[in-house]
Order: structure tokens, then sequence, then C-alpha cells
């Protein structure tokens, strides 16, 4: 299996490293750790959006994009390269395992770049006008994807049904993007109360590295069977 690990914390190290470290990083370093531990041979690729975050869209970039890739010029195909290695990345995985920390509500400019370089018409999503009541596809579909978002918050009660649900623009949003695509097995795990540090974060830190454990755990049961075939 091919697993890409996706970092996008402003932080470049993890919390279990440093005091001020990435809460984020903790858990992709745990979750990618554990299983390579159970899998040694299984093929790792890590892509930090955090420390070196893909370019934004730009004018050229839609107009290369939504050319078709025989009557693109050279520019064109310069302007989409780490587009497409992103994707290429993306296609090829098993499991995506990404850190995205809570920033002001949202996910961080850094994996909103990511997400507007991986959602390309013809590679990851298709468009046809002759379906005008519903024409998208996911190309994604039935490639039997995995999303592990690992996140962060500085409040707490982010979860369904908690105090401040409604105002939790991360899981929710990245979830419905990586349906769009195909990508609809999903979890999460979440860090709470780093804003408030003491004995709260840390009971927050151990129940999702509990979490995280139980979750590789069982993935790897799943895995097998699938191996198997």
């Amino acid at each position: 299996m091919k697993l890409l690990r996706i970092d996008s914390s402003a932080r470049c190290q993890a919390s279990d490293r440093s005091p001020r470290g990435s809460h984020t990083r903790r858990l992709t370093a745990r979750f990618t750790r554990r299983w390579l531990q159970h899998r040694p041979n299984d093929f790792l690729v890590s892509r930090d959006v955090g420390q070196s975050p893909p370019p934004p869209v730009t004018e050229k970039w839609i107009s290369a994009a939504f050319t078709k890739p025989d009557q693109r010029e050279p520019w064109m195909n310069e302007a989409l390269a780490e587009s497409d290695a992103l994707v290429d990345e993306l296609i090829a995985a098993d499991l995506i395992v990404a850190g995205v920390p809570m920033y002001n509500f949202g996910m961080p400019a850094q994996f909103k770049a990511y997400i507007d370089n991986v959602v390309r018409v013809g590679r990851t999503f298709g468009f046809d006008r002759s379906r005008p009541d519903d024409p998208y596809t996911p190309l994604l579909a039935g490639m039997d994807k995995r999303l592990i978002l690992l996140g962060s918050r500085g409040d707490y009660g982010y979860d369904p049904g908690g105090r401040i649900a409604h105002i939790n623009h991360v899981e929710g949003a990245i979830r419905e993007v990586f349906a769009f695509l195909g990508v609809t097995a999903f979890h999460s795990v979440a860090i709470e109360y780093d804003e408030f540090g003491g004995d709260r974060l840390q009971a927050s830190i151990a129940a999702a590295e509990r979490t995280v454990d139980d979750l590789v755990d069982r993935l790897l049961q799943e895995a097998e069977p699938r191996q198997a075939a």
C-alpha cells in the first residue's frame, strides 16, 4: 500500500519534540510510524505544504488547467508542473494522512492552496456539458482510498453536537471536497484545548493518540483481506 502524509501546520516541529510544536505533526508522525511498524514494506510519501506551500491559483494556472492537454503550450505545462506532481501523489495513494490544524475556524491557507491544486478537471474530476443536471464525475471513485484527517484546535467543543460545532469549517469542508473527487472513506481525530494548556490539553492529547492507535489497528485489520486478494 502507498501512504501520502500531508502536513500543513506552520509550525515545523511536532509538539512531542518542542513545547511550541505542532499537534497535527505529532499525530501524522504517530499514525505513519505505527502503520509502518506493522507494514514496513509499504511506501510512504511525505508532502509538507506547511513549510513549502503550493503556489496559489493564478490566471495563467486557470488558462492552462482548462486547456485540453494536447493543446497546451509549453508555458502551460510549466504552470501546472507542481499541480501535476501533487495530483500524481494523490492518485497513487491508498491512504491520505493529512495533518490540518484549525486556523481561525478554517483550514490553513497552505492546505487550501493544496486543495486548489489537486481539484483538477480531467484529472481528479470530470465535467460533461451533455449532462446538465449532473455534469460532474468523481475520477478518484472506486480506488478504495481513505482520508485520515488529523487536526488540532485552540478551543474545545468543535465536534458534532459540541458547543461551537457550528463554527468548525475544517473537517466538513475537507470531507466534502475529497468526496467530490471520489474519496468517501473518511476518519478524523483532533486535539483540543491548545489555548488552555494544562491538564485538559494533556488529556486531549492522550485521548487523540489512543484514538489514532486504535484507528491504525482497525485499518490494518481491514487492509489484510485486501492484500490477500
